[in-house]
């Protein structure tokens, strides 16, 4: 690949749209611990499950309603679990999801996945798996963030980063899809021991989505990450308050709320969650992406290191090039 080469970042688009609703939230669009039912409706007069693995009928009502610091901080009561991958039986809440291609347990699907309210409405059906509040579950979080952020901003979601996020910061070549298709890399999985082509230049990345998944839909190159790293380890401008962008990289889970995820879960380690990151002990965050992508920010070094590969990660985690080159980057810094 060629340093200006595009990949798909997966889930290394969650702190990007994480920034996006913070930056509504200095402006006052949208408040940090209010309710989402004005925006978010569907997700009103919510039902939990008393098992995360048993029948959807099997609920109680929930304990309070669900705040957007809920949904950044993947505490608002759905998501993936390490469990249910697992499980000899599919939990019915999984089916339930695959179901409605929802594309929320699992790898993202962009020609797939149903537009922004439909896919609300669909996922409005289905109860939580824990109380708001109560347990960090992985992904569905920062999708409803980005339909949150289009509602508030009244555009579409990539309209919202555009102006608020990609535009400040020179990120011109991020978005849900690129049609500079010699630009974007070939992305490849490991099937049955051997590397093998899941998504082509001309493939799903080549044509805008229905769906813009705010969890891991966004096409990047090296470039336009390290600016995005850039902008919150120098406090945030143009895109947050200094504050805001304090409150983002550093741990927001409770003791409670980490010893509260489930076993069975490798993503957050021994790490906590900021807002759409997560963050080590020493001070460093960021997050990687399914497809081979990692982006760390050591604030002690004023280092931002990003690794973009295009080898999906598998069940012995990510490519071994993003632990090297961020442990050799942070040994030289």
């Amino acid at each position: 690949m060629s340093r200006d080469a595009l990949v798909r970042i997966s889930s290394t688009s969650k702190p990007m749209t994480a920034a996006a609703v913070l930056s509504l939230i200095d402006d006052g669009v949208v408040g940090l611990d209010d309710p989402v039912d004005d925006l978010l409706p569907e997700l009103a007069g919510r039902r939990v499950l008393r098992h995360p693995d048993g029948p959807l009928e099997d609920t109680e009502p929930a304990e309070r309603p669900i705040t957007t610091r809920d949904l950044l901080t993947f505490t608002w009561g759905f998501g993936m679990e390490g469990a249910m991958f697992a499980a000899r039986e599919p939990w019915p809440i999984f089916t339930a999801t695959l179901d409605r291609e929802l594309s929320t347990f699992g790898p993202p699907k962009p020609s797939g996945t149903p537009d922004p309210d439909t896919w609300m409405a669909r996922l409005g059906e289905l109860p939580l798996l824990a109380q708001p509040g109560e347990r960090w579950l992985y992904q569905t979080g920062a999708q409803v963030l980005g339909v949150l952020a289009s509602r508030a901003a009244g555009v579409g979601l990539e309209d919202v980063l555009r102006e608020r996020v990609f535009r400040p910061l020179g990120m011109d070549a991020t978005s849900f899809h690129t049609v500079d298709t010699a630009r974007l890399a070939t992305a490849y999985e490991l099937r049955d021991g051997r590397l093998e082509v899941s998504d082509a230049p001309n493939g799903e990345w080549s044509r805008p989505p229905v769906f813009p998944d705010g969890g891991s839909g966004l096409v990047s190159c090296v470039d336009d990450v390290v600016a995005f790293g850039r902008m919150l380890l120098h406090r945030g401008g143009p895109v947050l308050s200094p504050e805001t962008a304090a409150e983002m990289t550093r741990n927001q889970l409770t003791p409670t709320q980490r010893a509260n995820v489930w076993p069975g879960f490798s993503f957050l380690g021994g790490r906590g969650w900021g807002y759409g990151l997560s963050v080590a002990d020493d001070g460093s965050y960021g997050w990687e992406g399914g497809f081979g992508t990692a982006w760390m920010n050591v604030p002690a070094q004023d280092l931002t290191v990003v690794v973009l590969t295009q080898r999906a990660a598998n069940e012995t985690g990510m490519p071994a090039v993003c632990d090297y080159v961020l442990a050799a980057a942070r040994a030289a810094g």
